[in-house]
């Protein structure tokens, strides 16, 4: 009865944060990032691997359905996207009350004989954020008294949970509504992607990013908590895809990482710039740095670290030879060449290594069939098309592939098409352009059977590992204070205002201006600009 308590009392806690956090802009960006992170990687690291495991690749398409399935609607029936929005934000406070009926469930199990304390605390724990989303998310929307009547409606589910009893908790198990819960989980991550009530002021865009970041490292922290009690209250059958997978893959990574970027801190020193002259080298830094090659020859050995770079030399020379543009160029530059290599790089890079850990994470989970080689590469190229990765990220991608068992012929594409295989930059490019790139790429990946299988060049004590791990997480920590969250991930997402605003202005562009013909030429170029501005 008391865990009862407890969970009740920690969903009353959100609504008084907000009292407080609401009262100024910087408060609200603290709190919009402590948010975002905190749901969102609840969703991504524990949420997801869960339903992979009892509802398999299927779990995944309802997932996606409910993040993109409102966001094409919005796109498709413009007069009813606040209709839609509603209704997607409707679904999700609907699966969180589904949900809460099995956290006191949960609950009733804790206080079995035998069973760990941490269980309970870690229902109760995750309801503190639950708590402060749902009041972050309905009271901007309908006002306090029907935010207020969902919170009463959580308390009394979770008791309904607590006393119907094994029957009632084993109909709602996962086992028996995975899909609705994916997709509603989908809907959850919509709405906190969108930011349902952010800053729609131009004045105060961009500012508070600080305040947002210290959110958002809050977030990360609470999270971790949660999964530490989580992992040591109950095991898990996928253990082995798992956040102790992705410690271990972190630890493993870490002082290689910091190397890569001193490495990239050195070549900025020596003259080897993002804003080289010559297109050649522009495309060789893209395609691999050469940072990432510290990656594939520490991690994966030697013999493909000089393939991947035999064949990037023949993909940037031809690539240059086209004079095909880069897409998302470096627009500024910092002067030092430390702040090139550990600030500047860690920006962009950052997302892409934390996406690339927890997609292999999902896309590796066992209860996932993808051990032809054929359907791999196919997945892959569905992942790189919408995204556009840095060689750090394909690099720690394909070490991630390479740890969870795929071929050589998966690991090998991240390394050579990544950087390059994305709808923005194929977009820039003529058919012939695109047929000789991929087949550039295709001969690269036949040829990589022949090759030895990876193996690792270092092993480092356990102790050196945690001490870069420390070292990489204040890193990124730094770049989350400097960018704010959602600014840090921006780039992984084709987000919708940015889109929009793209398309809008080029559509303009496209209509000549009679007085002055090359106004148009202009407007296109500065859509460019507009278009990657936010990298």
């Amino acid at each position: 009865m008391l865990y009862l308590l407890a969970s009740c009392i920690a969903l009353l806690i959100g609504p008084l944060f907000y009292r407080y956090f609401s009262s100024g802009s910087g408060l609200q960006k603290a709190l919009d990032g402590f948010i975002f992170v905190s749901l969102g990687g609840l969703v991504l690291i524990h949420i997801l691997p869960e339903l992979l495991e009892h509802g398999g690749v299927l779990a995944i398409v309802f997932v996606l359905l409910g993040i993109w399935g409102p966001t094409a609607s919005e796109r498709l029936f413009h007069r009813y996207s606040e209709i839609t929005h509603n209704l997607t934000l409707s679904l999700g406070i609907g699966g969180l009350l589904l949900h809460t009926i099995t956290d006191g469930g949960a609950m009733v199990l804790a206080q079995q004989e035998g069973s760990s304390v941490l269980l309970a605390l870690g229902v109760i724990m995750h309801r503190l954020p639950v708590g402060l989303a749902i009041w972050w998310l309905l009271k901007p929307q309908v006002g306090t008294r029907w935010a207020s009547l969902v919170l009463v409606a959580m308390m009394v589910l979770t008791a309904v949970g607590y006393f119907a009893g094994e029957q009632l908790i084993s109909q709602l198990s996962l086992d028996n509504t995975v899909y609705l819960q994916a997709f509603v989980t989908g809907s959850i991550l919509h709405v906190v992607l969108h930011q349902p009530h952010g800053q729609h002021d131009t004045k105060v865009q961009g500012k508070y990013e600080y305040q947002a970041g210290i959110g958002s490292l809050l977030g990360i922290g609470l999270l971790v908590m949660l999964l530490m009690i989580d992992s040591g209250g109950h095991e898990h059958a996928h253990h082995d895809h798992s956040t102790e997978q992705l410690v271990t893959w972190l630890l493993t990574l870490a002082p290689v990482l910091l190397l890569s970027y001193g490495a990239a801190a050195l070549r900025f020193k020596c003259g080897l710039t993002p804003q080289d002259s010559s297109l050649a080298s522009r495309w060789f830094q893209r395609l691999v740095g050469p940072e990432a090659l510290v990656i594939t020859a520490l991690l994966l050995g030697p013999w493909l670290a000089l393939f991947q770079l035999f064949v990037v030399f023949i993909l940037s020379a031809y690539l240059s030879y086209a004079k095909v543009n880069i897409t998302d160029p470096h627009t500024t530059l910092p002067t030092s060449s430390l702040r090139f290599g550990f600030a500047h790089l860690v920006d962009r890079s950052a997302p892409w290594i934390l996406l690339s850990l927890v997609l292999v994470n999902l896309i590796g989970h066992p209860s996932v069939p993808l051990s032809n080689p054929l359907l791999q590469v196919i997945v892959l190229l569905l992942v790189f098309l919408p995204m556009r990765f840095c060689n750090l990220g394909a690099a720690v991608l394909a070490l991630a592939l390479a740890y969870s068992g795929w071929s050589s012929v998966a690991v090998m594409m991240p390394l050579i098409a990544a950087p390059v295989l994305n709808l923005a930059q194929l977009r820039l490019m003529t058919w012939l352009q695109r047929g000789i790139l991929l087949s550039i790429i295709a001969l690269g990946l036949m040829a990589t059977l022949v090759l030895p299988l990876w193996f690792s060049l270092i092993s480092l004590p356990e102790t050196l590992n945690l001490i870069a791990l420390l070292a990489l997480s204040g890193l990124f920590a730094a770049s989350l204070l400097r960018l704010g969250p959602r600014k840090f991930l921006r780039r992984l997402m084709l987000s919708k205002p940015v889109s929009h605003t793209h398309n809008h202005a080029h559509s303009h562009a496209d209509m000549p201006n009679p007085a002055n013909p090359h106004s148009d030429k202009h407007a296109h170029e500065h859509t460019k600009t507009d278009k990657h501005s936010h990298h």
